[in-house]
């Protein structure tokens, strides 16, 4: 068994997977899952660590849903046309100008985009944690069986509130109070 390494606000970024337009809304179990992105969101912005989000072809699903894209507005999207954001040159070069090791994933579709960057940032040598509340599909099998060989891959499953009190490791955090009413 492989020795897990809790995720550092120093070493850590979250990656947001294209969630937009009508398909964000068809995505199982849809409203919780914008609520838990944005969660994620909340806390990394808390916390300061680096946002970066991705839109899959926005001239034709739709831009990033309106309750997220407000959050981010500072942030703009990397735009791609390809599944794994791995394979957008401009993200590369996004995620390496931050000389982070450690990806919090968040996003759509788990079996599609998220699977495949997944697996192409592990291949790189990332250490990357999915944040399985904060990620769907169309149906709960594609998103089941999307969390089941990223873990194979060796990709750490976890949640919401997992990620944001993993990261502040106790009630002395500074942050500690902000967090805490995010996750109650």
């Amino acid at each position: 068994m492989t020795q897990y390494i809790m995720f550092s606000i120093q070493n850590s970024i979250l990656l947001v997977i294209d969630v937009q337009g009508n398909l964000a809304q068809r995505m199982h179990h849809a409203e919780n899952l914008i609520s838990r992105i944005t969660l994620t969101i909340k806390a990394a912005q808390i916390l300061e660590i680096p946002i970066i989000h991705t839109e899959q072809v926005p001239q034709k699903l739709g831009k990033t849903t309106p309750a997220i894209a407000e959050l981010l507005k500072d942030t703009p999207p990397i735009e791609k046309s390809t599944f794994s954001c791995w394979e957008s040159d401009m993200f590369v070069k996004k995620l390496c100008s931050l000389k982070r090791p450690q990806v919090f994933v968040v996003g759509i579709e788990a079996h599609v985009c998220v699977f495949q960057t997944v697996s192409d940032l592990l291949k790189a040598n990332y250490k990357v944690q999915v944040v399985v509340d904060a990620v769907s599909a169309r149906t709960l099998e594609n998103k089941n069986t999307a969390l089941q060989r990223m873990h194979d891959l060796g990709a750490i499953l976890t949640s919401t509130e997992m990620m944001a009190t993993e990261l502040i490791r106790g009630a002395e955090h500074k942050n500690f109070k902000d967090i805490l009413s995010l996750i109650k």
